[in-house]
């Protein structure tokens, strides 16, 4: 049951689990989650002197969460069409640092992060939770009712049934064939259908470890590679991207680069007229939430001060190891290649048969120096969430080209919902569109034109000791 790849988002699906908040999985991934959680405080970490007016039942709609807050403790709840089920029945506002909820009136709660890019609307429901009677909570181990929880959850909140041409109604009547032992066989069976890397199950206590996309994902690594380069295990591909990772500092930097502290950022000069930077994640800058962005962006003001002193004009910025992280991260790292405040994208999730209001989000240059000259930016399947979020901000600039392959099409910050047997359920519940309206989900962005489609993975690369998407790079900024 458990895949031979596990993503670097699986590890984070594990520290959710354990910790009980919710992070960008967007991805996952590294499979990150977009931090909605609940932390009733003043930007000062103080609770609000009229903390009893946020007692009682909020939802969150577009999301089938309900937060109960009363003066003893706080319980977290998942609701979907086939009833409710409890995903933390004693929240501590301590392990919630750094997010805040601000009371708009009786009725209404926002909860926002610096690490997310969205604020979360929460409505006062009546005094008696409608959704959540003690009678329609589940928590049990029967193998039928987790199935309807878990085929709910996907009915009522997947955003891409239509864009991956799945009629899900069709199998709702599996759960007529579900029994403990084949369970999980067969909620695997329709994950793996949706082949998205924003989906899976997770179950600690059964070490139960599901992951939609990585068998596409697999296929993808493995196009242009052969005989023993063939990838099987997350091994595999760490041995590979360490000998890619060297190639480039050693032929194209000659090793002589700079890092930073938590060895996320790589930056240098190939020559005296083309920089490099290498970015390999969005997220872990910080030591805490508290400090990600304050951390992240001591990191890029000095990398960019290197950039200005060093003169070049010419810039390649390579995303094709990142596997995501939190949106700001993102948006920050993106302002410092703005030339001007520009609409980046927009966001909306599902609601019921229809979605939210389609929100539009801007990205504004930051820091004392921006670089806006010409750009290629490197992009491979193994850009995901967060990164891929990245190239949608600036792939339309006027001085960037994009050379590579497909990004892994899976923008969504992961909605999670937990199933009455306490499995982590996570899935896609947003849309995220360039400023056109263009979507790129399932499909990524890449290169338009075929002479800058290069593979990220090759086994001629590794034969011949080079890196054709730099390569290509050096050839386009060249001319």
């Amino acid at each position: 049951m458990k895949n031979a790849f596990k993503r670097s988002f699986s590890f984070l699906f594990i520290l959710f689990a354990q910790t009980n908040f919710i992070k960008a999985f967007k991805g996952s991934s590294l499979f990150l989650i977009s931090i909605f959680f609940v932390a009733c405080q003043h930007d000062d970490g103080t609770i609000p002197p009229g903390e009893d007016l946020m007692n009682g039942f909020w939802l969150v709609a577009d999301k089938g969460w309900i937060f109960e807050f009363t003066d003893d403790k706080d319980i977290f709840y998942n609701v979907n069409t086939t009833g409710c089920s409890i995903q933390d029945d004693d929240f501590n506002l301590e392990d919630f640092y750094g997010f805040k909820v601000d009371l708009v009136n009786e009725n209404e709660l926002v909860i926002t992060s610096e690490l997310s890019d969205s604020e979360v609307i929460c409505t006062r429901l009546s005094d008696q939770n409608p959704y959540c009677l003690p009678d329609q909570i589940a928590a049990t181990e029967d193998p039928k009712v987790n199935f309807d929880h878990f085929w709910n959850i996907f009915n009522d909140y997947y955003a891409f049934f239509e864009a991956r041409n799945i009629d899900w109604a069709q199998y709702e009547n599996l759960r007529d064939q579900v029994t403990e032992d084949n369970l999980y066989d067969t909620l695997e069976e329709l994950v793996l259908l949706l082949e998205d890397e924003h989906v899976g199950i997770f179950d600690e206590e059964n070490d139960i470890q599901i992951e939609s996309g990585y068998i596409k994902l697999l296929e993808r690594l493995n196009a242009n590679l052969s005989g023993d380069l063939i990838l099987e295990n997350i091994d595999d591909y760490d041995t590979l991207v360490n000998q890619k990772v060297t190639t480039i500092i050693t032929k194209y930097l000659e090793r002589n680069f700079e890092i930073d502290e938590k060895q996320n950022i790589l930056w240098g000069l190939i020559n005296d007229n083309i920089g490099y930077i290498l970015i390999s994640t969005m997220e872990g800058y910080g030591t805490n939430f508290s400090n990600e962005l304050t951390t992240l962006n001591e990191v890029l003001d000095r990398m960019m001060n290197d950039l200005e002193a060093s003169g070049v004009s010419k810039l390649i910025i390579d995303i094709r190891f990142n596997g995501g992280g939190y949106d700001t991260v993102a948006l920050n790292m993106a302002s410092r290649f703005m030339d001007q405040e520009r609409i980046s994208y927009f966001k909306k999730a599902r609601l019921g048969n229809d979605f939210t209001e389609n929100k539009s989000f801007s990205v504004e240059p930051r820091g004392d120096f921006q670089f806006t000259e010409d750009i290629i930016l490197l992009t491979s399947p193994y850009t995901i969430s967060a990164a891929e979020l990245f190239a949608l901000c600036v792939k339309d600039l006027p001085y960037v080209t994009l050379v590579g392959e497909n990004t892994s099409g899976a923008f969504s910050t992961i909605l999670t919902h937990v199933l009455p047997n306490e499995a982590v359920i996570g899935l896609s519940n947003e849309i995220y569109s360039d400023a056109q309206g263009e979507v790129f989900e399932i499909v990524g962005i890449g290169p338009e034109n075929q002479e800058n489609q290069v593979p990220f993975l090759s086994s001629l690369d590794f034969q011949e000791g080079k890196d054709s998407g730099v390569e290509r790079a050096l050839e386009l900024l060249n001319d």
